[in-house]
This record gives structure tokens, C-alpha cells and sequence, in this order.
């Protein structure tokens, strides 16, 4: 098939080179001509592993074009896949005017059939509005259907979740575009369930809030673990045996971030309040989220005192491994925390320091994991990167002024680095 994506961040980028790969005609449209040039180059504007090897396979290939122009793309796409940011508002509410001027440009350049599908995370309803805004500004002779096809991709994963996810949502009410995306998603294997674009709509909002929920709930229990005297993490072993429940996302931490998790809860509030429902548990969520960043200050005060001048090395920036995203990564809030209370941070992060920078701009960038901990009087571990899991706490303890650690992620076993002689904090244990 022929194929049209309107934006390349994470959905839309991964998401087209995945298709270019299986054999489609992708087109890219961006509205930039920096990052346009540079995509054209197979240099993309994010990290993911694996990506800009994909994307220059298919540049090679000239499966996969670049273009700032919706001509040829549009009229010759048997698929046009809207893939814009809905960043949120102030009140929690999801931005749409991207999506919409999106909807507006297609319906200009539509010509023959076109499936009009929305990748981007929106609220209920939206794609009606964007059936109204195709009908509005089409020419006469151009049809099309609309559809919502949510994306589930996990930032560090994201090809692979795109070639094998645990399910594909089709939401239309034609028959013809339901055909047209079943084929496409074909060669994925996966479970397709067809539903109505409202069920589409709220299934990705649905499914983003619910892991957050998993994460909040984890923090909960590690904190009642805490002062209870249980091991948290055999408690949430103990209950992700049951099928019913499942161990993904029951690990406790500096919070959930990231540019879901966070923007959907808040949205799906927002969402539930405009219909006049009180979704309470939501705001739950969001507060023990909150909390858990603070916990990590909390444990870092009680190792060192008083965080006047103490000197605190950071490991991990990113919200998660395998990234280089810094949006609402815990590491953030936790960082301006303790230099409130005037704690001098040294940060490194294999691949989030120059999106960190701009955003973290009074904290010294280290250009190793032992020039970070040199000197430290506490070293704390934000992210879960590999390279940390596999560093050698021997060489490290040399390095630093006093042996404290929290261990944000809990990657270390605490008797290990006690033996070490490390005064060691965790999460729930």
C-alpha cells in the first residue's frame, strides 16, 4: 500500500518505518525543514534503539520519503495516518488544534479514496469532529473514511512493539476502511479487535491510565512495606503470580513520566469530569506519583542530613533505559528538590544529557559514571540503564566521599552493597 504520516515523533516515525520495512510506500510529512533535512540524512530527531538504522535501510530502499509538501503524498495514499502531539493544557485537557489544522491540510488534498486515521492520542469525540472538518474542506470528488487506530509502543522498544503488539484497535464505522486497515495490520499477527471510534478513542486512554495506576499502586505498597517491615518486592512477586493481575508495571520507583502516562491520567480525568463523573481514583494516582519523587528526597536527607552543600551524584536522567526523553522524568522534580535545599548535583545519563540540559541547566553534566560519583557524598539512581546494573560498586565506593546510595530503581542487592560497605537505600525495601 501506498501510506501518508502526518508527524514524526516516536508514533509517527517508528510507526512508518516499520511500515516501510514490510514493503509499503510510506511518506513522511513534518513541518520543519531542519528536522525534514535531517530525516532525509536517516538521522532521526530522537533516540530509539534501532530506529536510524531502519529508517535509512528504507531511504536506501526509497520505500520511505520525507517531504514537507502534502502533494503527491495525500492524493496518492490509500492510508493517511494523523501522528501530531496532543500535549496537554493547563486543565489536563488534550491540545487538538494540531490535529485539526492536520484534518484541514488532507481534506485539501484528498483526490480518489482515502482511509483519514488518527494514531494520535485524543478524547472521545474527536474523530467525529475530524469527519466534519474532512467533509467541510474536501473537494467533491474525494471519499473517504475516518478511523482511530490507537498506538500502544513502549519508548526503548518501540520497533518491536510496533511488529508484534499484543493487540491492534480498529475503530470505524465503515466496512471499507476496516478491510483496508485489517490488511495492513496483517502481517503484525495480532489480535485485531474492530470497534466504534468512540471505544478506540477511550481504549488508548483506558490502557495508559491503568498502568499508571499499576505503578501508583506499587509505590503504595512499597511504602506501607516500609513501615510494616515487609520486602516489597515479594509482595508484588507474590500477587503478579496471579494471572489475574500480571507483574508488568508493579515495580515501585522515583514515579511514573514520560510523555503518556502522565498526560493521559490527567486527560482521562478531565475527559470523565466533562461527561460529570467524579473519576477519583485518577487523582489517587497522580498524588502518589507526586509522592514517590518526594520519598526519594526524603530517603536522600535521612543518609546525608542536610542537603546544604552536600554533594549528590545523579545516574539516569531520562524518564526510562533505552531513551534519551526527559518529558516529566522523575529525575526533574527530584533534581529541583534538593537544590532548593541547596544540594550540589553532578548528573550523567548515557544518552538524555543534551535534551536535559536546557531544562536542568544548574546542575553539572559528568562525561562518565565515575566522574559523576568522584567526590559524592551520596550517589542516587534515577534511571535503569544497563550500564549501571553492571557497574562495579567496588570501584565506585573508592571513589566517593561517603558510601551512601539510593537506589531509586532498585537495580542493586542491598546485602551486596552493604557488604561493600555502602549504607544503601531502596524503594519498599
Amino acid at each position: 500500500m501506498t501510506i501518508t504520516f502526518i508527524g514524526h515523533g516516536y508514533v509517527g516515525l517508528v510507526t512508518a518505518a516499520v511500515f516501510a520495512d514490510l514493503g509499503n510506500t510510506v511518506y513522511v510529512i513534518g513541518h520543519t525543514k531542519e528536522k525534514v533535512e535531517k530525516l532525509k540524512k536517516g538521522i532521526a530527531p530522537f533516540y530509539e534503539p534501532g530506529l536510524e538504522e531502519m529508517v535509512k535501510r528504507n531511504l536506501s530502499a526509497k520505500r520511505l520519503i520525507f517531504t514537507l509538501d502534502y502533494k503527491p503524498a495525500v492524493p496518492t495514499s490509500d492510508v493517511v495516518f494523523i501522528a501530531v502531539g496532543t500535549p496537554p493544557q493547563k486543565t489536563g485537557d488534550a491540545e487538538l488544534y494540531g490535529v485539526f489544522d492536520v484534518a484541514t491540510k488532507i481534506a485539501e488534498n484528498l483526490e480518489g479514496y482515502s482511509v483519514v486515521a488518527t494514531k494520535s492520542t485524543v478524547p472521545v469525540g474527536t474523530n467525529r469532529r475530524i469527519d466534519a472538518i474532512l467533509k467541510k474542506n474536501k473537494s467533491p470528488k474525494a471519499t473517504y473514511d475516518v478511523a482511530s487506530v490507537p498506538e500502544f509502543l513502549k519508548e526503548g522498544t518501540a520497533i518491536s512493539d510496533t511488529l508484534h503488539p499484543d493487540r491492534t484497535i480498529i475503530g470505524t464505522e465503515s466496512e471499507k476502511a476496516r478491510q483496508v486497515l485489517n490488511d495492513l495490520h496483517a502481517p503484525f499477527e495480532a489480535p485485531i479487535l474492530n470497534t466504534n471510534l468512540e471505544t478506540a478513542e477511550l481504549i488508548k486512554y483506558a490502557s495508559n491510565s491503568f498502568l499508571a495506576t499499576k505503578i501508583s499502586f506499587a509505590n503504595a505498597i512499597a511504602k506501607l512495606s516500609e513501615v510494616a517491615g515487609a520486602n516489597a518486592k515479594e509482595v508484588l512477586d507474590g500477587i503478579g503470580y496471579d494471572e489475574r493481575i500480571g507483574r508488568q508495571f508493579l515495580y515501585p520507583g522515583p514515579g511514573y513520566g514520560g510523555s503518556c502516562l502522565p498526560k493521559d491520567v490527567r486527560a482521562l480525568y478531565s475527559l470523565s469530569s466533562d461527561y460529570g463523573y467524579d473519576f477519583s481514583l485518577l487523582t489517587e494516582v497522580e498524588n502518589i506519583n507526586k509522592q514517590a519523587k518526594r520519598d526519594i528526597v526524603r530517603k536522600a536527607k535521612k543518609m546525608v542530613g542536610d542537603l546544604m552543600g552536600a554533594k549528590i551524584a545523579i545516574l539516569g536522567l531520562a524518564f526510562k533505559a533505552n531513551t534519551d526523553d526527559m518529558r516529566e522524568a522523575p529525575a526533574i522534580d527530584i533534581i529541583e528538590l534538593m537544590r532548593r535545599e541547596g544540594a550540589e548535583i553532578t548528573a550523567y545519563d548515557p544518552q538524555a544529557m543534551d535534551n536535559a540540559k536546557p531544562i536542568l541547566p544548574h546542575i553539572k553534566m559528568a562525561d562518565s559514571v565515575l566522574e559523576a560519583v568522584k567526590g559524592a557524598s551520596l550517589l542516587m539512581i534515577l534511571t535503569d540503564w544497563d550500564e549501571f546494573k553492571e557497574l562495579d560498586l567496588s570501584s565506585v565506593i573508592k571513589l566517593m566521599d561517603k558510601p551512601n546510595i539510593v537506589d531509586a530503581r532498585n537495580i542493586y542487592d542491598p546485602q551486596s552493597a552493604r557488604d561493600l560497605g555502602f549504607s544503601y537505600a531502596g524503594v519498599g525495601r
